[in-house]
């Protein structure tokens, strides 16, 4: 029967039969013999099928699945919980293939860093109780270093988790009612929000229950796990403080529709596609508005495009991105609406009024809510981690004196809201008890920081360390009067978005000497921002000793006080205003003698 078909057909029946050889060696069931009846197996069924068959295609083309792939295709991640309990009781911590497939479930070894487990959460929206922040300190507390640390993606991570203790985490997790089930490895991300959804006076819309649904989606719809590398998804209510979904996959942002273009007026989410901000991309504006009670099922087409065509032999371009510049927006949302089994709702530009703008400091300090009487607080956290005793404070103040929510912020920090107007001053006199504060300096608001090389095997620097330094030198020298943010990222994967920096610092190691010594450094970007003033920021330094990063970025600020246009000029306006030869001048040590 074979000899009927083609060479490319017989790759893609080898290919194809081999891939499911590997998925039912690896649920304990039986081969399939070999010969004639490899020729007539049928087609995978079930949820795993559109990423076997993705797979198939693949060497069906003649190309080499990346090692991920072929883990995957052996065994998922989410198929290796019981094994992943057999490893606990025997303190061991996962090897190879392994070290993927516990991260499906949430452990991340980070060996040879630390010789332990990250635990990452997903928290939809970023919006906790007040128990469950506590609960998560006792955990960090039990098993894990004594703190916790807010991502860039409104997430809680715990670290310092031994090996016989991961297990033990996830589970008391899910009895908090969290978990940490795809936050990590090929999966859909902690999904994101609009922090001060429900309370925000400028707000457009209340993102929770979009984020929420999304989420369960997820959790709830295996196919979701197909994926040929990471993906995020974002929702804007174009509140006051930035969601920056302008950087994920899929980028939601509420717009308002005005009447006389074809779709119904009113409050949509705007579609925005492509986002990687280490790949030096934001995503683009599709065209599309959304309404949004269907974004979980555009989002759900979406993600199953990219799980037919996304790349499988090179995770560097594993990326929605890189399916959008292959095919084009127009043919890929071709795609999607076969997917949805229906047309997308297109409008012209001028369909769409102009967004509120959101408030680069609205994250920190006492700002009021659309409820009468009421205010939401946001709390600094020195480059986003606290202890497990400002941890158990945080939330008795929230139960106490707010509403009882926690919510996290993609600028590594946290708002207490429900405050009412009579308790603001408790509020901040508790937070100080704690060693929290709700005001900064312009250089410590906007200061954001990756775990670097004291928790990441990838980071060539130690971020968080070298951020502290950096606003600790600065406040004493040089007082800045608008918002800067100052993004260190330790590596390529850009945890901290270093590209939409005002500055960014991508850790780099710096030769010191002809024999191959290095030591901590980055090189540098300027001219970065995000939502209506997105922009990637370019590389003017490199190789810039982690000790002279401190001074280097003063002078960078002082060049831009001594010499803006007019006293409201920002630091991106100021740098794209200059080629990068004349800000290698203005900043140099010479120009600020």
């Amino acid at each position: 029967m074979t000899g009927d078909f083609s060479p490319e057909q017989k790759r893609y029946l080898e290919g194809f039969v081999s891939g499911l050889g590997a998925v039912r060696a690896s649920r304990g069931l039986p081969g399939f013999g070999g010969g004639a009846a490899a020729s007539v197996v049928a087609e995978p069924t079930g949820p795993d099928a559109a990423s076997l068959k993705a797979m198939a295609r693949t060497e069906a083309a003649g190309k080499k699945l990346e090692a991920a792939e072929i883990a995957k295709r052996e065994e998922l991640g989410l198929d290796s919980y019981a094994r992943m309990k057999q490893a606990a009781k025997d303190g061991v911590y996962p090897k190879g293939p392994d070290v993927l497939r516990w991260r499906y479930h949430g452990l991340f070894f980070v060996g040879p860093t630390q010789d332990s487990y990250m635990v990452r959460l997903r928290i939809p929206n970023g919006v906790m109780t007040h128990w469950q922040f506590a609960g998560v300190a006792d955990i960090a507390e039990a098993h894990g270093g004594p703190y916790a640390h807010v991502t860039t993606r409104a997430n809680l991570q715990i670290r310092e988790v031994p090996a016989t203790d991961g297990i033990k985490v996830l589970e008391k997790l899910v009895a908090l009612g969290l978990t940490c089930k795809g936050s990590g490895a090929d999966n859909i991300r902690n999904v994101t929000g609009t922090p001060t959804a429900g309370i925000d006076p400028q707000e457009l819309i209340d993102t929770r229950v979009y984020a929420s649904e999304w989420h369960n989606h997820i959790l709830n719809t295996r196919e979701m796990y197909g994926l040929p590398r990471k993906f995020n998804v974002a929702y804007d209510g174009a509140g006051l403080i930035a969601a920056l979904e302008d950087t994920n996959d899929i980028g939601f942002q509420a717009v308002e529709v005005k009447d006389g273009f074809g779709a119904e007026p009113g409050v949509w989410f705007r579609l925005a596609l492509g986002g990687i901000t280490g790949h030096k991309d934001l995503a683009r504006d599709t065209g599309v508005v959304v309404k949004p009670e269907d974004a979980t099922r555009v989002s759900d087409a979406i993600v199953r495009v990219f799980i037919d065509h996304g790349d499988r032999t090179d995770r560097k371009k594993a990326r929605l991105k890189y399916v959008l510049d292959a095919f084009g927006f127009e043919k890929f949302l071709a795609e999607v609406e076969i997917k949805l089994g229906e047309k997308l709702t297109r409008v012209p530009t001028e369909a769409v009024a102009v967004r509120p703008v959101s408030d680069r400091q609205a994250h920190i300090g006492v700002h009021k809510q659309k409820q009468d009487g009421l205010n939401w607080i946001g709390v600094v956290l020195p480059v986003g981690k606290m202890t497990v005793e400002q941890m158990r404070g945080i939330a008795k103040i929230s139960r106490d004196l707010g509403d009882g929510d926690i919510r996290l912020t993609v600028w590594q920090n946290f708002l207490i809201s429900g405050v009412k107007d009579e308790n603001v001053e408790l509020v901040k006199l508790a937070l100080e008890a704690l060693g929290l504060g709700i005001s900064a300096t312009a250089v410590r608001a906007g200061l954001v920081a990756c775990t670097g090389s004291e928790g990441c095997k990838f980071a060539a620097s130690p971020t968080k360390r070298n951020a502290e330094e950096i606003a600790a030198h600065c406040d004493g020298r040089i007082a800045v009067d608008q918002p800067v943010n100052i993004h260190l990222t330790g590596c390529h994967h850009s945890c901290a978005q270093h590209y939409i920096g005002d500055i960014g610092l991508i850790g780099q190691r710096v030769p010191v000497s002809d024999e191959g010594d290095t030591v901590d450094g980055y090189n540098v970007c300027v001219g970065g921002g995000f939502g209506a003033d997105g922009a990637i920021g370019r590389e003017i330094f490199q190789n810039i000793k982690a000790e002279d990063a401190p001074f280097l970025v003063e002078r960078m600020l002082k060049g831009w006080m001594d010499n803006r246009s007019a006293p409201d000029e920002s630091f991106a306006a100021f740098t794209r205003r200059f080629e990068t030869p004349q800000l290698v001048s203005l900043f140099s040590a010479e120009a600020a003698e």
